[in-house]
């Protein structure tokens, strides 16, 4: 018998490794500490016939190596990063972060039973989104609100209930890609609408509007293109050119206005995006919006108009399969009520906050940051960069931010790669081969962590 057949005789079984005390205490589910001693039994098989080893690590060896491979396994495929992007609604990140209230909202009233569709008062079945309808109402002026788990399904409901069965007309140079392949005019199609395109890509007046009215006409459709910028030659009808158009013909305008600002977001620098109130107060029937772009709260999509509208689109038998749950009713509700202070929103939900922070506060917590990093040991910079809106938000616009740039003898993907490994993983984006963490998106709370973080890699990649 050869050294190599003796070795393989060796490896220890399954599930006598199962026993081993070390793998006994750990607290991971039995059936991932089985799949994690084949692989580590696996490996140590395959290494013996490679002729890589000679000699049989003890039970306890194999039995950390198993530990440590299951632990590693065990870090959940969603997982909470540090953003220093400097993109603020990240799509890949989660898009818009949420405010400590809301978060709050989901262990203490979704945990457990709480009253989604209950009237404690009545003592009988109530309303699911009644708390948010009623926060809406307060806060855009709107008759009555309706949500579902994202605006293409609002767009989808609306026009469902609305225009089936008749056109439907667009600005061609409104016929947008929203992200994932989806088309404005896949959507419509969908609906049983036909669609009916106007005008140009860069100019659509309201007269083109009318040349297209027909006795199929349903609705007058608007898409805010929050994704895509046309700059020069351009003209397009405002909203209240639409609205006073389609009263005068008796049909309904719908306005999507994308990303959904709840809050006039001029204050910020962002002059080109709708916000709700007044969409409504321009004459828009029908207004529908994202929930987790620059309201900053969970996924879903907000329809808010008149009274009679909003009854025709709940009782449409889409809206059961578009519902949203008692975790996003609830995020909803916390982000909406603190939205009534329009002080504490600023302060208190992240996209606001992180939209509001002035050049010297950016440079004065990179400079913080940097210190930290260099009496810890490490080594790293302060740079300039460009931070942006994201979520297809105010294309374009470019906010003057600062970054934190880690110091290495190694290449800045080099870097970039071990903060992505860290428990907690670090993102941020290079920029002439210097790796940027963009201290607009990284949250206060998380300065130690990243600290440690970099001095790690830092010396590791020295």
């Amino acid at each position: 018998m050869t050294n190599k057949d003796e070795l393989l005789r060796q490896i220890p079984q399954v599930e006598k490794m199962m026993q081993n005390e070390q793998i006994v205490k750990c607290d991971i589910y039995r059936h991932e500490m089985i799949e994690a001693v084949r692989d580590v039994l696996t490996d140590l098989r395959e290494n013996i016939k490679a002729e890589e080893i000679d000699k049989i690590p003890d039970n306890d060896e194999i039995a950390q190596s198993v530990v440590d491979l299951a632990t590693k396994r065990s870090h959940k495929n969603i997982r909470r990063v540090i953003n220093g992007t400097g993109v603020i609604i990240h799509s890949n990140l989660g898009r818009a972060s949420l405010s400590k209230a809301a978060a709050e909202a989901v262990v203490e009233e979704v945990a457990s039973y709480c009253t989604l569709e209950y009237d404690v008062e009545k003592g009988k079945r109530g309303d699911r989104t009644a708390c948010v309808e009623k926060y809406l109402k307060d806060l855009t002026g709107c008759e009555a609100a309706l949500i579902v788990n994202n605006n293409a399904a609002a767009v989808l409901l609306i026009l469902s209930a609305i225009a089936s069965g008749g056109n439907v007309i667009v600005s061609r140079g409104e016929l947008v890609e929203i992200g994932g392949g989806f088309r404005v005019p896949d959507i419509i199609s969908l609906c049983g609408c036909s669609l009916r395109e106007v005008g140009t890509t860069n100019k659509t007046r309201i007269s083109d509007y009318e040349a297209a009215i027909d006795e199929d006409t349903k609705a007058i459709l608007k898409v805010h293109s929050s994704n895509y910028k046309i700059v020069g030659f351009t003209q397009s009808a405002t909203i209240s050119e639409l609205s006073t158009f389609g009263k005068s013909k008796n049909i309904p305008v719908i306005e999507d206005i994308g990303s959904g600002a709840l809050v006039d977001v001029r204050r910020y620098g962002i002059n080109s995006e709708p916000f709700a109130a007044e969409s409504l107060k321009n004459g828009a029937d029908i207004v529908s919006f994202s929930g987790d772009k620059l309201l900053g709260g969970i996924q879903c999509g907000i329809i808010l108009g008149d009274k009679n509208s909003i009854h025709v689109i709940k009782k449409h038998p889409l809206y059961r399969a578009l519902r949203v749950d008692k975790v996003t009713v609830a995020i909803l509700e916390a982000t909406l009520r603190v939205y009534a202070d329009p002080q504490a929103a600023q302060r208190e939900i992240p996209v606001l906050s992180m939209l509001a922070l002035s050049e010297d506060v950016l440079f004065a917590r990179a400079e913080k940051l940097c210190n930290e990093i260099r009496q810890s040991g490490g080594a790293a910079e302060v740079e300039s960069t460009k931070s942006v809106a994201g979520g297809g938000a105010v294309p374009g616009l470019e906010l003057n931010s600062y970054a934190i740039a880690p110091v290495s003898s190694k290449s800045a993907k080099k870097i970039d790669h071990h903060l992505r490994q860290q428990h907690i993983p670090v993102i941020g984006h290079i920029v002439n081969d210097k790796l940027l963490l963009d201290v607009r998106t990284i949250f206060e709370e998380d300065y130690e962590y990243l600290v440690n973080a970099v001095v790690r890699v830092t010396e590791e990649t020295k």
